[in-house]
């Protein structure tokens, strides 16, 4: 979420429009609760339900944030909420005169008892919105108005370091430098494009576990997600463990971010220590085959870039989710020209069409014996990764989510649908003579608890 909005605040921006960014803080009880909370609207039975006591303590850290965010706020604003973190921000922000939207990005496309219980937990808070955005119509609880419902499915930057075109021999110095491939370190500091357009090098080495190193030729299974559940790392290295290994000299590379830098997320910590555990209990061979690989998240540029190499480097990449609200690493994959193979779960249902990747079914086991996950050759796999980056309009390209009046400005060919925001809120002041404010092209300032972010441009 955090690279779209770096994008897209940057478009509002250029565009006139008085924009800024605040990023929510609370205590280590106020994100294991949101945590709970993303879980259990994923069918995921959580830490139990939730009950009165974490309702009030939810209530209670947005309530603190809401009085600090009334120094930004002035009537008329719109305010554009993402995900349950923010829900309970709505009634307040309305009541003072702002016009709240709540974007949402998680879903399941079906219900049961648990994820019911978990929309019903943000009901009173989302009731003060005036209009929904969700990734899928399937998403959308049956309670909130047909009409203030619109879809827009995320997307990828192609022009961000993540994304951006890198040669091959800066994709080998990049993961030599970080430690993933044998081989002697590169003469100078591998450089890459900041967003801002400045050069930044790769310097900090990743974290890895693992008994072997690959080849520069040798394939590799590339999965890059966060170490959470519903990401199934560790499935993915049961299921290459078992499938894989005896049959094929192939490499397995799950990577994810620091654990240590992701303050949001109390679970990841643990997740990477079952994987830990787990990659332990493999066989030497497997272990010999395997690397669990933190990246650093001291610079947010760099890690992607480090991104980049490796979704690059991959022979096949692999998003194996138990539940997915989008799943864009599977866009960033097709862009890349990598065959990709997801489960045919939420978003990532979306991304692979026919011809550009494999959707499995079952992705709590992925036994499969007619096709192991990883088992096309190099050479077998690059026509089927090529069908998904030479697509006429690529699903997740950055689009329906920019702007109306940039069609002519970033001078796309192709006929996308994008949605107007005067569309969402009839009558919004888009323009700044009509609704004067302050400047905000000031750097980053933190008040309190809420952080004002600006995109690097």
């Amino acid at each position: 979420m955090g690279e779209m909005l770096q994008v897209l605040v940057g478009y509002v921006q250029d565009l006139g429009v008085s924009t800024g960014w605040l990023v929510i803080t609370g205590d280590a009880e106020f994100f294991a609760i949101t945590k709970r909370l993303h879980n259990q609207i994923h069918g995921s039975p959580s830490g139990g339900p939730l009950g009165a006591p974490e309702a009030g303590h939810y209530a209670q850290v947005l309530a603190a944030d809401a009085a600090e965010l009334a120094a930004w706020v002035r009537p008329g604003d719109v305010v554009l909420l993402h995900d349950p973190q923010t829900a309970g921000l709505a009634a307040p922000l309305a009541h003072a005169g702002a016009r709240v939207v709540w974007r949402c990005h998680i879903g399941v496309d079906w219900e049961d008892e648990i994820t019911r219980a978990a929309w019903e937990f943000l009901r009173p808070h989302l009731n003060a919105a005036e209009a929904y955005v969700f990734s899928r119509r399937e998403y959308v609880p049956s309670w909130i108005p047909a009409g203030q419902v619109w879809i827009i499915p995320p997307s990828i930057d192609p022009f961000s370091p993540k994304n951006e075109q890198l040669a091959a021999g800066t994709v080998r110095a990049i993961l030599v430098t970080l430690g993933l491939l044998d081989g002697p370190a590169p003469a100078v500091p591998v450089t890459f494009a900041r967003r801002d357009g400045e050069v930044g090098t790769i310097g900090r080495p990743a974290e890895i576990v693992g008994e072997g190193r690959p080849g520069p030729d040798d394939p590799m299974l590339v999965q890059v997600s966060r170490w959470d559940r519903l990401k199934d790392m560790a499935g993915v290295m049961r299921g290459f463990a078992d499938h894989v290994v005896p049959c094929s000299d192939g490499y397995l590379m799950l990577a994810g971010p620091a654990v240590t830098g992701v303050s949001d997320d109390p679970e990841g910590a643990a997740v990477y220590g079952e994987c830990l555990l787990a990659w332990r209990d493999l066989s030497p061979a497997a272990r010999a085959r395997i690397l669990l690989v933190t990246l650093p998240l001291d610079d947010i540029d760099e890690n992607a870039a480090m991104v980049n190499a490796v979704q690059r480097h991959a022979t096949v990449m692999a998003q194996k989710s138990l539940a997915e609200g989008f799943g864009l690493t599977v866009s960033e994959g097709m862009w890349k020209a990598r065959p990709v193979i997801g489960s045919a779960v939420g978003g990532i249902i979306d991304q692979i069409a026919e011809g550009t990747g494999i959707l499995l079914p079952d992705p709590p086991t992925w036994r499969r014996s007619d096709r192991p996950p990883a088992s096309c050759s190099a050479t077998g796999s690059r026509p089927r990764g090529w069908a998904g980056r030479a697509r006429p309009r690529p699903r997740a390209l950055r689009r329906r989510s920019a702007p109306a009046s940039l069609r002519q400005a970033v001078r796309y060919r192709d006929r996308w649908r994008i949605t107007p925001a005067r569309a969402l809120l009839p009558g919004l002041p888009l323009n700044r003579k009509q609704h004067p404010r302050r400047s905000v092209s000031e750097p980053g300032v933190k008040a309190g608890s809420i952080q004002r972010r600006f995109p690097r441009r």
